[in-house]
């Protein structure tokens, strides 16, 4: 068995980058002190949620995926031996801008990005003003502690991207958002259990925490944290984060459960996909 020591965060808006790059590179700190191997921080982590609002002042926070903040995180997890999963803005060229997730090994290499594909456009989740749609698949990643995925907040809701990351052979898919209160809550709580059990894989789930008022004043949304991580049969492991504070989750997960679970169901052995023209249809 192997047993893989993952770490998610979830924290609000402090006001400046600066400090939210440090609070972050203290989450790193944190949960490797306490033994984590790999960690995820949340959607667009050392920024305000921007989508609260269409305004190209936030074009400024986007970066190369090679860019200093995802270098300087892949210099601390280099220093700290822990695998890190950047959610960043990114810039791929002047004026083409994604919502992506950098993975980065343990010994500091910059392994690939992840960029969201599903891009909502709905009431202070203006994401189209600031993102094209991803356009580098569903990669998964050879890492130290074993074969990690990314998919990110809107994308949870379409199954599709879930199985593609267990076809390309995820054991971990990391999924940071930006999540508030309304018709998700149900969803929150059933869409990434839905998903670790039909692909069979873990789940771990960051998600913002508190009220963005300091940036957005009476527009700011109510982020309810729960952060969560999910075995391959659909179980939380562990209890949810806080639905109001800050906090670092840790949790082991046995990857051996991943072996079990696809044993037990077959669903990878049962597909169809000869019979699922409707789901590839333009």
């Amino acid at each position: 068995m192997t047993i893989v020591r993952a770490a998610i965060s979830q924290t609000t808006w402090t006001g400046d980058k600066a400090s939210m790059l440090d609070k972050h590179e203290g989450f790193a700190r944190d949960a490797a002190a306490q033994g984590a191997q790999v960690i995820c921080f949340q959607e667009l982590f050392y920024g305000p949620y921007f989508g609260i609002t269409q305004d190209a002042t936030y074009y400024s926070y986007a970066e190369p995926a090679d860019g200093p903040i995802v270098q300087r995180f892949a210099a601390l997890a280099k220093e700290l031996g822990l695998v890190a999963v950047l959610p960043i803005y990114e810039e791929a060229m002047a004026g083409v801008y994604y919502n992506s997730a950098v993975v980065v090994d343990a010994d500091g290499s910059i392994l690939g990005t992840y960029r969201k594909h599903h891009i909502p456009h709905v009431d202070r989740f203006w994401e189209k003003f600031y993102f094209r749609p991803g356009n580098l698949g569903y990669p998964v990643f050879e890492t130290a502690v074993g074969k990690i995925g990314a998919y990110i907040c809107y994308d949870r809701h379409f199954p599709e991207g879930w199985r593609e990351l267990g076809l390309n052979g995820a054991e971990i898919v990391f999924n940071p958002n930006a999540t508030k209160p309304g018709l998700s809550n149900r969803l929150w709580e059933i869409e990434q259990p839905a998903a670790a059990a039909a692909n069979g894989y873990f789940v771990a789930a960051p998600n913002r925490v508190g009220r963005e008022d300091n940036e957005y004043g009476d527009l700011a949304v109510d982020f309810y944290g729960k952060s969560q991580f999910v075995d391959p049969r659909g179980n939380l492991v562990g209890d949810y984060g806080s639905a109001t504070d800050e906090e670092l989750l840790l949790r082991d997960l046995d990857l051996g459960l991943i072996r079990e679970a696809r044993d037990s169901w077959q669903f990878y052995r049962d597909r169809r996909p000869d019979s699922y023209a409707a789901t590839t249809a333009p």
